[in-house]
């Protein structure tokens, strides 16, 4: 239950031709207070609620409990999220041993890219498509939580 995920920002949408599937997400936050994040996603036709717990020092790991719930649920929750829903396409593009998740964002969020990879520990190493830039793993603005009431266009 604890999850090991680096982040980096994208450098081009060359991603896009290696993906092997892409769904749309929209996902709202019950609570997005750092230490304990309570999500509601849908991802296709599939919907979650999920809650994480405040990362570790390197921003690298935290726990992460993950349940799927009926899309009608989904729904009601959502109408009761914290204003700033986050609307992206999650892209899956396999590179070596390891499948990164790409999401585009739309809405307040255009014009980010940002790539993620789960690692069984901090310490793993994994193969670097040339499409992958700046590491972000510690840098919170980049959180989705973050996104959700500091939306990437009003960054200065």
């Amino acid at each position: 239950m604890i999850e090991i995920e680096r982040k980096f920002l994208v450098t081009s949408d060359a991603f896009k031709k290696e993906a092997f599937t892409q769904n749309r997400i929209k996902q709202g936050y019950l609570s997005s207070v750092p230490d304990r994040t309570v999500r509601i996603r849908t991802k296709g036709d599939l919907s979650f609620m999920t809650i994480k717990g405040a990362s570790n020092e390197s921003g690298m790991s935290r726990f992460e409990w993950e349940k799927e719930i009926s899309n009608e649920e989904a729904t009601k929750l959502l109408e009761l999220c914290e204003k700033g829903v986050i609307d992206k396409t999650r892209f899956e593009v396999k590179v070596g041993n390891h499948t990164f998740e790409i999401d585009e964002f739309y809405g307040a969020n255009e014009g980010l890219i940002m790539a993620e990879i789960e690692l069984k520990s901090e310490s793993e190493n994994f193969e670097k498509p040339n499409w992958l830039g700046e590491e972000v793993t510690n840098d919170k603005r980049y959180y989705n939580s973050y996104l959700s009431s500091n939306p990437y266009k009003t960054w200065k």
